[in-house]
Order: structure tokens, then sequence, then C-alpha cells
């Protein structure tokens, strides 16, 4: 115990640098468990296609689009939605939609804008359509 008093005191940048990376690290810790936006994995997102009739939106360019997506899903522009337009989606509302991107971030967001939007049930696919691809599932091509 005395070796870390002398290293606090020695040290004194380093460990506020701990500090507020432990605090980092404990705040997002929280802000996932207790957040109303889910990360979800592909075999939860095919569970709820397939029980809860989910809607998957697809927030790539129409190019990545067509070149392979999740059956299913319907394309929407990432930069309508980043700006809070959710003109169109109005129909899936109450209904479970799963946010897909290239690799899960800037869905997140999204979640977050159609959450305080009134949208009851909106999950993100962690890792985007990199995890899709990686676990091996199928594609649909062209629109």
């Amino acid at each position: 115990m005395e070796q870390y008093i002398t290293f606090l005191g020695n040290n004194p940048v380093l460990s506020i640098i701990w500090l507020v990376l432990a605090a980092m690290l404990v705040a997002s810790w929280f802000k996932s468990k207790f957040s109303a936006i889910r990360q979800i994995n592909t075999q939860q997102l095919t569970l709820l296609v397939n029980r809860q009739d989910a809607q998957v939106l697809d927030m790539r360019t129409q190019k990545e689009f067509n070149q392979g997506h999740i059956a299913g899903s319907e394309l929407i522009k990432a930069e309508k939605v980043k700006q809070k337009d959710f003109t169109g989606l109005e129909k899936y509302k109450s209904k479970p939609i799963i946010l897909v991107c290239n690799a899960g971030m800037t869905a997140s967001a999204v979640a977050d804008n159609m959450h305080k939007a009134g949208y009851e049930q909106v999950f993100v696919l962690s890792g985007g359509m990199g995890a899709w691809q990686n676990a091996g599932l199928p594609l649909s091509t062209g629109k």
C-alpha cells in the first residue's frame, strides 16, 4: 500500500489520467446498462425479425446496399436520419427497429435520436454489417 502512495505522490499526472480513464470506463458501462437503446448480435437480430416482425433499416450507401444487405431490410439515408428527419418511418413507430450501418457506430447516434422521437423499440446491430458478414450469414443483392 505504501508503494501506491509513493507512486501517486511521484506521478500526479499519471494518477489523474488513470482516475479519469477509470471514471470514463465506469460511466460507459452504466450508460450501456441503463440505455434505452440495446446493442444486439446477429442471432438476436434474426430472432427479432422472425418472432416479432422487426424491421431492419440499413443506413449504408445505395452502392453498399446493392452489393449485399440483410434480407427484408430497407435502405434509409443516413444524412436524413442524422438530422432527425424520420419521415416515412412512422409506420415502424411501435415495431421493433434494428439499425444497421457498416460498423455500428453511426447507427448508435441515430438510434438515440429515434428513441427521443418516440420510437418504442430501437436496436443497433453490434458490429454492423461487418458482424453479419463475419458470421457467414446470407446477403441479398440488388434492390
